[in-house]
């Protein structure tokens, strides 16, 4: 089975994709480590984000692997641990550049599908244009989204839970500008895949949707039994 969830930065995505591939014993695939990871070997690199032949080339020739489980995801590049060091601001606004590279997604849709098929029980996937490029024949299809005061409200909170030093105006304005460049950009932009169960997630907390989304999975099973 192949579940994916997309939506903005701060719909809850990976939380809730996390804890949907606990329940129901299936791989997790978080693609925007993937992307974090691509975006960190161009920073090690020195390679200027406008040089887009320079960037594709430097994350084509990366080795980008995610190894353990929802609850212990590592991420690799070139062999080395750097699940914490993508973590960093640095590297988040960095990811969203190189995104819109065109050549960088081919890869990175490559690599996700790669490791979506080699699952043996299936996988949940969650990003920006899984149910849309990816894989967009997946058996279930959801898109969650929020008013931006709500994920940054949800962000602000996480960042200053992991001590991060941020104000709610400074991540709201980052969230502002991570939805202007998600759904303007040329290749695979940010928008709702056919088939796919909305979810505002803006006044529910991230168990009333995982009820939801899990009710909407075992009505598919069913319906596909």
């Amino acid at each position: 089975m192949i579940i994916a969830i997309d939506g903005p930065s701060g719909a809850g995505k990976s939380t809730l994709g996390k804890m949907l591939a606990r329940e129901l014993d299936l791989l997790y695939l978080d693609t925007g480590a993937m992307y974090r990871a691509g975006a960190l070997a161009v920073l090690r690199a020195g390679i200027s984000f406008e040089d887009e032949t320079g960037v594709a080339e430097a994350i084509t020739a990366a080795s980008i692997h995610l190894t353990g489980n929802s609850e212990n995801l590592t991420v690799l590049l070139d062999g080395e641990d750097i699940t914490a060091e993508i973590r960093t601001l640095e590297v988040a606004q960095a990811a969203s550049r190189v995104s819109t590279n065109s050549a960088v997604r081919r890869r990175m849709v490559e690599l996700q599908r790669e490791m979506g098929e080699r699952a043996e029980r299936g996988c949940v996937l969650e990003g920006r244009d899984i149910g849309s490029v990816v894989f967009p024949n997946a058996d279930v299809k959801f898109f969650l989204t929020a008013e931006p005061a709500a994920r940054a409200r949800r962000r602000f909170e996480e960042d200053k839970g992991k001590g991060r030093t941020s104000t709610f105006e400074q991540t709201l304005a980052e969230i502002n500008e991570r939805d202007e460049r998600d759904v303007s950009r040329d290749d695979s932009p940010l928008q709702i895949p056919e088939g796919s169960e909305v979810i505002d997630t803006s006044e529910l907390d991230l168990d009333e949707v995982f009820e939801q989304m899990l009710a909407v999975i075992r009505e598919r099973k069913s319906a596909a039994a």
